[in-house]
């Protein structure tokens, strides 16, 4: 009930603010470029806010708070008064128009579970669009477009795969759960469903056993490194222990030789390298390669 009144509050307060003439426009909208004057900036906003509460109404079939799209409205409203260049002089409705739709249709992309990485322009436009197009070609004379030949002109419309169009149908179509919801509704103190979910990250015991792993080999490499003389050290350290390895002929040019003798002497060292570490153990030789 309270968000419902604030947002008839909120509605209220738009519409009875009052419209901007080009010039009052165009005056404020320097002052708030040159002087960042706050107070010209609330006049263009208020202004406005009533184009934030129409395109959020155009959006409220998408299941979310009516409250929240006018919010991240307002947020590309903001986006759209920072980057206003008044001297162009175009509208800034038309021009802020872009943004509050922008602001809103990312809003919901990154509300709707259903949404998979699916952010290219292209699935983007399938997102907003299936809707209305199927809803137009079903309204046909004779009984309109139905099936694959429905999914196929929409597809040749938007510039997707008909498989495109056929998988997010289907999302579209089912039920959007949220992943905060109770598994048992009627309790209270229930797990929600997102509790259940199975992480990718590695399990605890991986991990230690990886970072023991890494510590083992740092140790084991730098206790065969002593078999190496002065030289092979150097090109090994230079060519394998760096992120950014030299190259044969720049490791040559260093040492006075040439790119093929340098080439033979890590080939050698990287040999006595393994002999070192399978004195101790088989496994280690791994480690060298």
């Amino acid at each position: 009930m309270k968000s419902q009144s604030a947002r008839r509050t909120l509605i209220r307060a738009a519409m009875s603010a009052p419209y901007l003439q080009r010039e009052e426009e165009y005056e404020l909208a320097v002052r708030w470029k040159e002087k960042r004057d706050q107070e010209a900036l609330h006049k263009i906003t208020s202004a406005h806010m009533r184009l934030v509460i129409s395109m959020a109404a155009k959006f409220r079939h998408f299941g979310l708070a009516m409250n929240d799209l006018i919010q991240e409205g307002h947020v590309g409203l903001l986006e759209a008064a920072a980057r206003f260049e008044p001297e162009r002089e175009v509208r800034f409705s038309t021009y802020a128009t872009w943004w509050i739709r922008a602001s809103i249709q990312d809003y919901i992309l990154r509300n709707w579970s259903i949404v998979r990485g699916g952010t290219s322009s292209a699935q983007k436009a399938l997102f907003f669009n299936l809707r209305r197009l199927r809803a137009r070609l079903s309204q046909g004379a004779d009984g309109g477009v139905t099936g694959s030949a429905m999914y196929k002109e929409i597809a040749t419309a938007l510039k997707v795969s008909e498989g495109d169009v056929a998988l997010m149908d289907s999302r579209l179509s089912g039920p959007d759960s949220s992943l905060n919801a109770p598994l048992m509704e009627d309790e209270s103190g229930s797990a929600d469903r997102q509790d259940f979910l199975v992480s990718n990250s590695p399990l605890p015991d991986e991990m230690v056993s990886v970072s023991i792993d890494d510590e083992r080999r740092v140790t084991w490499l730098h206790s065969a490194l002593d078999v190496l003389s002065e030289r092979e050290l150097k090109i090994i350290r230079e060519r394998r222990l760096q992120d950014d390895g030299a190259t044969l002929e720049a490791l040559g040019t260093k040492l006075g030789i040439s790119k093929e003798r340098v080439r033979q002497i890590e080939t050698r060292a990287l040999e006595k390298l393994r002999a070192a570490l399978l004195e101790t153990n088989a496994d280690r030789s791994a480690y060298v390669s």
